[in-house]
């Protein structure tokens, strides 16, 4: 499945649950992206599976694609995941790390 498709499931789920669906519940949305996230790392520091790991981290992927709906609708994801990773590779060896002294 693709990011596009899964956009759509997303949004099939939300309607018919009744999850915040409206432009003024991004916020919402993207601090519940981060408290997944927090999930997620809390899972992996207790030593949890990797399946309970892999849950938190979907539902980060949720609350993101479910907001790129909502912020970017016009916004091709599959095509944008491309670009921007094609964009990564470009950059120069641990770039952004330049703040780590170089004993490291």
């Amino acid at each position: 499945m693709h990011l596009e498709e899964m956009k759509k499931e997303i949004e099939m789920l939300v309607l018919e649950k009744g999850f915040y669906n409206k432009p003024e519940d991004v916020p919402k949305k993207l601090l519940f992206a981060f408290v997944e996230l927090g999930e997620a790392s809390d899972a992996w520091k207790k030593g949890k599976t990797e399946e309970v790991i892999a849950e938190e981290l979907i539902d980060v992927i949720f609350y993101v694609l479910d907001t790129s709906r909502l912020t970017c609708p016009s916004i091709n994801m599959d095509e944008m995941f491309q670009k921007k990773l094609e964009k990564n590779k470009k950059r120069a060896y641990q770039y952004g790390e330049g703040h780590r002294s170089k004993s490291m």
